[in-house]
């Protein structure tokens, strides 16, 4: 019977399979769920992300505030939107990650998953605060009015709630492990907060305009506007990968010291 073997004269050789190709690739992606290969490849990516951010960041800033156009209707005060908008993208980005970090901890029990889905829950609260806050400075000039409880201001607000409710869960039991489950449980939950938050505008009758970058047709917002809100974009997007290695990378470290502690008191 042909079992897919071949005989040479070093012995067997063994032919791929599928099922072993898709083994292989999910090998590779559990070798970086270990925490000691984690911490070498986050080794030589931190920087190249630190790098990346203050470049981009004082790119986007020099063409955010001197290189691009005032607004025919909005004048200066566009330039808010530099910042209001990638803040608000990368509101959503983070707890969609938070989110697909912690159904792999739940699932597959990868402690790298976990601590990402931990390490990434303040950055995304502050992503989402200081959205609301630029939005509300934005707000007031165009308006009329700091706040309205119109569908996208209300589901981003709910979503710095969801943040905030991730945080405060997972540090409610004094058994770490129960506080990651039902955080993670939350979190999943929760990400059905960010469709509607993109397709509010759609779904209701908001203040928000339709989507002008990311849409079917491609961008209506012109170049010159387009480019800086990119860059800017890129900028946030390299902060938080910069800072979400540096804090798995120090959640790691501290679970290895009280690893020693627990070694040392136990004898």
């Amino acid at each position: 019977m042909d079992d897919g073997n071949e005989m040479s004269e070093a012995g067997p050789v063994v032919r791929d399979r599928p099922g072993e190709r898709w083994g292989g690739r999910w090998n590779v992606f559990n070798r970086y769920a270990n925490p000691t290969r984690f911490m070498q490849l986050s080794a030589k990516l931190v920087p190249w992300f630190a790098g990346a951010t203050v470049l981009l960041m004082a790119a986007g800033l020099y063409f955010a505030l001197f290189a691009s156009p005032p607004d025919y209707q909005q004048g200066e005060s566009v330039r808010i939107m530099y910042v209001h908008v990638p803040a608000a993208w990368m509101a959503m980005f983070c707890y969609t990650s938070m989110a697909v970090a912690s159904a792999i901890g739940l699932i597959w029990r990868h402690p790298v998953a976990e601590m990402t889905a931990k390490a990434t829950a303040p950055i995304g609260a502050c992503f989402t605060f200081l959205a609301l806050v630029t939005g509300s400075l934005w707000g007031k000039p165009m308006w009329g009015t700091w706040w309205v409880w119109d569908a996208r201001l209300t589901s981003v607000l709910v979503l710095f709630f969801l943040y905030l409710g991730y945080m405060a869960l997972e540090n409610a039991f004094d058994d770490p492990a129960r506080g990651t489950r039902a955080a993670g449980i939350l979190a999943l939950v929760g990400f059905v907060n960010v469709p509607i938050i993109k397709f509010s505008v759609d779904w209701w009758n908001t203040l928000h305009q339709p989507a002008s970058v990311v849409r079917m047709g491609g961008p209506t917002i012109d170049s010159s506007m387009l480019i800086p809100l990119l860059v800017m974009a890129g900028a946030f997007t390299c902060y938080y990968f910069w800072v979400v290695l540096v804090r798995v990378r120090g959640e790691i470290i501290a679970s290895r010291i009280r690893g020693l502690r627990l070694r040392q008191v136990h004898g």
